[in-house]
């Protein structure tokens, strides 16, 4: 049975990898298929070619409720519920919207189930379970792409997220009827949310209490994240399989001594009941995310076994679980979850179950979390390129702590919130007392220098390799050799990420929305050229974007940061730049914008050389007082042997035809686009001397400002360029392969069918 589930599995996740979907005449081969497979007796194809045909429906099922895109950027009147807990930052909020009924569009043809808002400065408290009205304007599901970033089109397919967008102050949002407390588990935990804000106002490890109470983790400092990560124990922020496996496990023998002692005909089926409720109940707090409804799944199908009392084998209860879950949501094969939870059940189910030798409690929690420290590295270092080196102690330090003694507190907390808000502040008190130590003891460990390996992220078949090693590692003494499989690890350490040859250049433009960030590569080093917005304290393109990438590609120090100039979306990152990563030297037109750190001013006339590759500040002048900012932009031209490059930040048309009087050497093969394709810069003169044969456009999409221009993008054809926008093509990247000039978009190479 457990080789049938992996076929599913197979089917499944083989869809996972189309760039687009097939054609519904597929669907008719792969049914007679099947039944070819059902006649002949050969299950596991069957159960293959069905998990082909479930991923493939469900997926396209999925696609027909998105937002059409002829209502993008529209005008619509819609009314709804609130959703969720809503985020809120320094200047706005965003929830989930259930829309109910809307003027302009029948949602008996579009069903917008699910649509995701933010208010900018919203006039009224945004709060769970509310009835609204709005006027919105909506876009399809759209997030950057670039490598080793986060894919938020994945997971808002994931989520069943119809649409984005922003709620219109006029006309004015209306709220149509308040939350019922009560009324549903959204409105429960809006209460909740709003009491433990009230309750824990002085409290240190608020964000931490909500995270692991309610499931709410946007109030997590960056610090804590930091922590967690470091030290491999960001599983525990997650109300997951571990929380709700320990607190059902707590509840069985509690109400199974209980009923013993009250002689209660079968025990059994009390406990595992009861288990079951508090399960649904820690799930219900957590707002049933992907993950707990996962692990609510699995735990029922376990209970479900003790109450029809069912001896089921460990390895057909997975299978089970398996069926179950890819039955229920078969796009949670795209969730890291999802394979770190089966992975780390198979890992323990195979060391410690079917072996001669028994295995002490204390004994067998040491050889638990040593099991999955060293069998899970492999998925972290695919999915996250680190692996915490501490897990293996600080798990076992902080696996206890949270899960025996904070989570049951938390529970009971809540209890105490609708009875006395006076007990339930005692219980938090001592709740924060007891996260106070822990999070000194786990940053102690994080600050340790072996904390933490980062590696670039390493091939598929590297992955598939080290797990391969692991279960010959872990497998019963009596096998031979078993050390050798310590080689199939080399392909995870020892991979290069290729790099450019002496002479030659590698230009990457990033995708960070209406912005712009660019990482020039040598052989032997590495300029990043602007870093992108910074949009709250909590979210800038530097840690989202940029440093992800340089992680991917095995950057671990910058020789040059370089800043073009003083607009967020250009200069937004570079905190987090800076504080995450080693830079030799920073380059300015406003050094004094960072004067934190040693900055000079980029100023025309300045050049030096990187493995035979020239570079060149053009652009500003020495006195560039009477300069606008965008004019006062650095511009940087790079020459290999094989191609040059043209960097211009914001620079408008006074600047470019200053450039071109001053008869400085402008032709350049690839121009990254003035002002991200604004009018008011590409002048037809300035085109003409540069003469690029690949314009790219950093722009976000449907951005506010209609970027790129119109009357600009005509101007690139008149001069016969070809034109790549990171807004439709993601990250894009330039290089030389045969002495050819090779652009490559992140969307053509690594699109998937979700991909907008």
């Amino acid at each position: 049975m457990f080789f049938s589930a992996l076929s599913f599995l197979a089917g499944i996740l083989i869809v996972q990898q189309f760039p687009e979907l097939p054609e519904p005449i597929h669907w008719l081969w792969l049914s007679l298929l099947a039944c070819c497979f059902i006649f002949f007796c050969q299950w596991r194809l069957m159960f293959f070619t069905i998990g082909l045909l479930w991923a493939v429906y469900y997926a396209s099922l999925r696609l027909q409720e998105q937002l059409p895109v002829e209502l993008e950027g529209q005008t619509i009147q819609i009314e709804g519920k609130v959703v969720g807990l809503p985020q809120h930052d320094d200047r706005s909020v965003r929830f989930d919207f259930s829309v109910l009924k809307s003027k302009q569009i029948d949602l008996q043809q579009i069903k917008l189930k699910k649509i995701r808002l933010r208010w900018y400065y919203p006039e009224q408290a945004i709060k769970s379970g509310q009835y609204w009205q709005f006027t919105v304007k909506l876009k399809r599901p759209h997030g950057r792409l670039n490598p080793g970033g986060f894919d938020y089109e994945r997971w808002l397919f994931m989520q069943n997220i119809a649409a984005t967008g922003y709620v219109r102050k006029t006309p004015a949002p209306q709220l149509m009827a308040t939350a019922v407390v009560f009324q549903n588990t959204d409105s429960i935990r809006q209460f909740i949310s709003d009491r433990l804000d009230e309750l824990l106002k002085k409290t240190e490890n608020k964000g931490l209490i909500k995270a692991l109470t309610i499931g709410d983790k946007q109030e997590l400092t960056q610090q804590q994240w930091q922590i967690f990560r470091d030290t491999g124990t960001i599983h525990l922020l997650a109300i997951s399989g571990l929380h709700l496996g320990l607190v059902s496990g707590i509840i069985y023998f509690l109400i199974l001594k209980i009923c013993i002692v009250l002689a209660i005909r079968s025990p059994q089926h009390f406990a595992a009941l009861f288990a079951i409720t508090i399960a649904t109940f820690y799930a219900a707090l957590a707002g049933f995310s992907l993950p707990t409804q996962r692990a609510l799944l699995m735990l029922i199908i376990v209970m479900t076994g003790v109450v029809w009392q069912r001896n089921i084998t460990a390895t057909n209860t997975l299978a089970i679980a398996l069926f179950a879950v890819l039955i229920f949501d078969p796009l949670a094969v795209l969730s890291p979850g999802f394979w770190l939870s089966f992975l780390a059940v198979i890992l323990i189910v195979y060391c410690l179950t079917g072996r001669l030798s028994k295995i002490n409690s204390w004994h067998g929690a040491i050889t638990i979390h040593w099991i999955t420290a060293i069998g899970l590295s492999p998925v972290l270092l695919f999915y996250f390129q680190q692996v915490s080196l501490v897990s293996p102690l600080a798990n076992l330090v902080a696996v206890p702590v949270v899960s025996l003694l904070v989570v049951p507190l938390c529970l009971l907390a809540v209890v105490l919130l609708l009875i006395s808000p006076f007990f339930a502040h005692a219980v938090y008190v001592q709740i924060d007392n007891i996260l106070q130590g822990l999070s000194w003891v786990l940053s102690e460990m994080a600050s340790l220098p072996f904390a933490t390996a980062s590696l670039s992220p390493p091939p598929l078949y590297a992955v598939i390799l080290a797990i391969a090693a692991v279960f010959i590692l872990f497998s019963p003494k009596g096998i031979p050799a078993r050390w050798l499989a310590l080689v199939l690890f080399f392909p995870l350490i020892f991979h290069r990420v290729e790099k450019p040859k002496a002479g030659e250049i590698s230009l990457t433009v990033l995708d960070v929305g209406q912005g712009l960030s660019a990482v020039i590569q040598t052989s032997q080093h590495v300029l990043v050229f602007d870093t992108g917005a910074k949009y709250s304290e909590q979210y800038n393109m530097g840690s989202a974007v940029v440093i992800p990438y340089l992680k991917n590609q095995s950057i671990k120090q910058l020789d040059i940061l370089l800043i073009s100039h003083s607009d967020n979306d250009h200069i937004g990152g570079a905190d987090s730049i800076l504080e995450q990563i080693q830079v030799k030297k920073i380059l300015s037109s406003v050094p004094n914008q960072l004067a934190g750190y040693t900055a000079e001013s980029c100023q025309a006339g300045q050049s030096w050389v990187w493995d035979q590759v020239s570079f060149e500040i053009l652009w500003p002048p020495v006195n560039d007082e009477f300069l606008s900012d965008n004019n006062r932009s650095c511009v940087l031209k790079i020459t290999s042997r094989y191609m040059s490059l043209l960097l211009t930040g914001d620079i408008e048309e006074k600047a470019e035809i200053k450039l071109v009087n001053n008869t400085v050497q402008l032709q350049s093969n690839v121009l990254v686009s003035p002002h991200h394709g604004s009018n008011t810069s590409s002048s037809l003169a300035f085109l003409e001397q540069v003469q690029p044969s690949v314009v790219l456009i950093p722009s976000g999409y449907k951005n506010r400002f209609s970027l790129p221009h119109p009357k600009v993008l005509e101007r690139y054809k008149k001069i016969n360029a070809k034109i790549f926008n990171t807004a439709i093509d993601g990250a894009l990247t330039v290089k030389i392969e045969n002495n050819l000039l090779i652009i490559e978009t992140i969307r053509s190479k690594l699109g998937k069918y979700w991909h907008n």
